[in-house]
């Protein structure tokens, strides 16, 4: 009988948020497939879990991934962890979860940290519907030919990107959008100095270029003005944290309060960008982007934060 993939997510900055769920599957699997084997020892060590490891990334799925189906086809448990968030969310888990759909393994998802919702849940920009667009391409053409086909969309854009290509990323949002399209930008989900800004693209482009960002980002917009159609409230369009929260996550700025934890993927950021109807002419209103980003130096040390 084949054994069962677990999708096990791993905090996003804040060990407070991992449940005795996660902790009991990852106690209970044969083995462990680890984005990065030595981010996921970090964190089984805290747990104090004691776990075969194996390498699962986006440069050995090919090998790797048919080596974790063998293993499951022979009876055996594995639990599938990213440094950070949920596998297989803009994650090369998908092709093992691909892989064993195909070879009638089953599949079972533990709920748990997820940037994107996270960040898009503190935005302030529309819910209802929004699209996850996840990394643009580096490449220039590919970039603009999928910047292109979203210039009509109506939903909240979420997207990840890096905080050294936050600038340019904001830059290629702004001539597609327009600089009045209001985003969110999220860093520091779950952690000691989360941040939100609400502002424009326009005013985002602007701050950045004074004030580069030393973390991760999740964008997000919508086009028009600030609520109310004016300015954004805070200079530069930013509203900081204050004291930690209760119940603090995030889903457009990604990182809250609670004691820290691992962070999200080391040079990952997420963005969310909004749909493209005219506002007050009783068209399609579309949606602000919302960006996260995060620190690239964290360690499970400096993303502890007081209780």
């Amino acid at each position: 009988m084949a054994g069962t993939l677990y999708l096990v997510p791993t905090p996003i900055g804040n060990l407070g948020d991992i449940s005795s769920r996660i902790t009991d599957t990852l106690n209970e699997a044969d083995f462990i497939a680890a984005e990065d084997t030595r981010v996921s020892l970090k964190l089984l060590n805290h747990l104090g879990i004691r776990k075969p490891l194996v390498s699962y990334y986006r440069h050995n799925v090919e090998t790797s991934g048919p080596a974790i189906v063998n293993r499951l086809l022979e009876g055996e448990n594995c639990a599938l962890v990213t440094d950070a968030g949920t596998p297989a969310i803009s994650d090369p888990g998908e092709d093992l979860v691909r892989l064993c759909a195909e070879a009638g393994i089953p599949v079972v998802a533990i709920p748990g940290p997820c940037a994107l919702v996270t960040a898009l849940a503190v935005s302030g920009l529309p819910t209802g519907r929004f699209t996850f667009e996840g990394f643009l391409a580096t490449n220039k053409k590919n970039r603009r030919a999928h910047l292109d086909a979203l210039r009509g969309e109506t939903r909240t854009m979420i997207f990840y990107e890096a905080p050294h290509k936050l600038c340019a990323t904001l830059s290629d949002l702004q001539e597609t959008f327009g600089p009045h399209r209001r985003v969110a930008l999220c860093r520091e989900l779950t952690k000691l100095h989360e941040e939100v800004r609400r502002t424009t693209l326009g005013e985002a482009c602007a701050w950045y270029r004074e004030n580069p960002p030393r973390g991760g980002v999740r964008a997000g917009g919508r086009r028009g003005r600030g609520p109310g159609g004016g300015r954004p409230s805070h200079p530069g369009g930013g509203r900081r944290t204050g004291a930690p929260a209760q119940g603090d996550s995030g889903a457009a700025a990604q990182r809250r309060r609670p004691p820290g934890g691992p962070g999200e993927r080391p040079a990952e950021e997420r963005a969310v960008s909004g749909g493209a109807g005219p506002e007050g002419r009783g068209g399609v209103t579309s949606a602000p982007p919302v960006i996260h980003y995060r620190s690239q130096t964290d360690s499970i040390q400096s993303q502890t934060s007081p209780a």
